[in-house]
């Protein structure tokens, strides 16, 4: 699978993970995920490449607990260092 639709999986994979997503252009400033007002948001900045942006939002994704329960692609179980569920 090409990077840019890994990319589009994992945001699909984010926002059913509750996290609220919005790409803008940072300039490759610091973005990533934030909490504010009670609600997950992983802020990908377009200024990267496609696999930096990808990065960004994996590294987000390593901090939800119930991570290991979603329904996921083979790709990015192994990005995310998770083991398929019976």
């Amino acid at each position: 699978m090409h990077t840019v639709e890994l990319l589009e999986q994992a945001i699909a994979l984010a926002e059913r993970c509750g996290f609220v997503v919005r790409q803008d252009w940072f300039g490759g400033t610091a973005a990533g995920a934030c909490e504010f007002k009670g609600r997950r948001w992983i802020f990908i900045d377009l200024a990267l490449t496609p696999r930096e942006q990808l990065d960004q939002i994996v590294d987000a994704l390593r901090g939800v607990p119930t991570l290991a329960q979603m329904e996921m692609i083979d790709q990015l179980q192994k990005m995310l260092n998770l083991r398929k569920t019976a």
